[in-house]
């Protein structure tokens, strides 16, 4: 008796590895791009750290989208930091409209 316990307990004390998927590759530039893009939109009243941010994203994004994977981030990154420098054109005319204005006010 003593020889089967003894076999039935090595065989529950055995221990279960268990298998993980492998790693996926990522795409760091595209990581950049979706970062620097996001922060160029939240950034976008200050307006030369915007600009710089939002064309690092444009560059870092079109870089990315010659990685094989990760392709979603670099595409974010390059429509965020498109969006910023749109904005930023807008908010310099805007500036300058009103700037205009109140100079042809005071003649």
């Amino acid at each position: 008796m003593d020889q089967q316990q003894y076999q039935q307990q090595q065989q529950y004390q055995q221990q279960q590895y268990q298998q993980y998927a492998p790693k996926q590759p990522t795409n760091g530039i595209g990581i950049a791009a979706l970062v620097v893009g996001i922060l160029s939109l939240v950034f976008i009243f200050i307006p030369v750290l915007s600009f710089i941010l939002a064309i690092l994203g444009v560059i870092f994004g079109f870089v990315g989208l010659k990685k094989p994977f990760g392709r979603g981030m670099a595409i974010t990154g390059i429509v965020t930091g498109f969006i910023a420098i749109g904005l930023q054109i807008v908010f310099w005319v805007y500036v300058y409209i009103i700037a205009a204005s109140f100079y042809n006010s005071f003649y």
